[in-house]
């Protein structure tokens, strides 16, 4: 028989101490890295048709969202699916060249060739909408449209 005994050990407790410095270290991240929508939807989410093709968007800075839509609030808006949102109020056709042209002036003169014009709209959108935003597109030479669609399951 021995005269010493063997010490049990027990499972040490795990050290909470840097725990805060961590999750402070993690909000601050995600507080820095993350970004605020820039515009509210008036329109209902747009029900986008499927892409057969899908090209990524270089210079997300440059480009100027219009949609097209149902208006969620018509009683404010009117009924219909043709409605047009540029920033955050409901505009007409007439409206996009006036809103291109305030794009243009908040960036450089070196930059202005490549901002492109996105057009989100409805599948339930009419073709003549979209088609008088193309006009007056033109109008003020904003060539580069990208139509942003859902992409495709195929």
């Amino acid at each position: 028989m021995s005269k010493f005994r063997k010490k049990k050990k027990g499972i040490p407790a795990v050290n909470t101490s840097a725990l805060p410095d961590i999750v402070f270290m993690l909000l601050f991240f995600f507080m820095v890295t993350t970004t605020m929508r820039e515009t509210d939807l008036r329109i209902e989410n747009p029900k986008l048709p499927s892409a057969s093709e899908v090209k990524k968007l270089e210079h997300k800075s440059l480009v100027c969202t219009i949609y097209v839509g149902k208006s969620k609030d018509p009683s404010r808006d009117g009924v219909g699916y043709n409605k047009i949102q540029l920033n955050d109020k409901i505009a007409s056709a007439e409206q996009v060249p006036a809103f291109i042209i305030n794009a243009r002036s908040k960036v450089s003169e070196a930059e202005v060739p490549f901002m492109t014009t996105s057009i989100k709209a409805d599948k339930e959108s009419n073709v003549g909408t979209i088609t008088d935003i193309r006009l007056k597109l033109r109008d003020v030479n904003a060539l580069k449209i990208s139509y942003s669609a859902s992409k495709s399951n195929n």
